[in-house]
């Protein structure tokens, strides 16, 4: 490969889509808290030009996932478990209208894929496929959010989500966290499905505040 073409891969990314590879780097756990974020490493890793990279970088600490720090480059943002706290404290209440506005808002092409995705999830449980259920966790909430039609709502908690989801992820492959976390999944999932509003509402506090009493057993 020349050095043009090898060059016009770099730039074939776009920023968006390094963005959100990185990203999914740090929530996954595959970069650690307080991990130093090499410009020239990430270019080879993900396949980006260098100012591609600190673009994305720009980005990611705007929503408080990296550190810029003066003349020593980047590094991933640490959030402390009393701070993960606080985050989830702060969602409850966006989360609760999101699902609220799903239940108001579901389509009947909606709840048949609510229904679809909620046997899956259930499966999983049973099964003991925490990866995969981790995944479905995660999809789940994130369709709800969509079904909301909330946008500002949901753009809020994205923020905030993406700061504590590290937290999140290591709880679900705690032992015995599915069985909780799963049924208290479907209670929200079935709420929306019968447009009920307040049970929708109800069922994401009662989950969120879990995940927060976990949080703090799990230290």
């Amino acid at each position: 490969m020349t050095a043009v073409s090898a060059g016009a891969k770099l730039k074939a990314r776009t920023v968006a889509e390094v963005t959100s590879a990185i990203r999914e780097a740090i929530v996954s756990g595959e970069f650690a808290p307080n991990q130093r974020l090499i410009e020239a490493d990430l270019s080879v890793s993900f396949g980006a030009s260098r100012a591609t990279i600190r673009t994305a970088l720009l980005e990611l600490a705007t929503v408080g996932l990296v550190d810029r720090m003066p003349n020593r480059g980047s590094r991933v943002r640490a959030v402390s478990l009393d701070e993960a706290v606080e985050i989830l404290e702060v969602r409850i209440g966006l989360e609760e209208l999101c699902a609220a506005k799903a239940a108001q808002h579901v389509t009947d092409a909606e709840i048949a894929e609510l229904r679809i995705s909620r046997a899956e999830l259930v499966a999983t449980v049973e099964s003991g496929d925490l990866i995969g259920y981790s995944r479905l966790n995660q999809q789940l909430d994130q369709r709800i959010r969509e079904i909301s039609r909330h946008s500002t709502a949901v753009e809020i908690i994205e923020r905030l989500r993406a700061q504590s989801v590290r937290h999140q992820f290591r709880l679900a492959f705690e032992p015995g966290r599915a069985a909780v976390s799963g049924p208290e999944h479907v209670a929200i999932i079935d709420a929306v499905i019968a447009r009920d509003p307040e049970a929708a509402a109800q069922a994401t506090r009662a989950h969120l505040i879990g995940v927060i009493d976990a949080l703090r057993v799990i230290g």
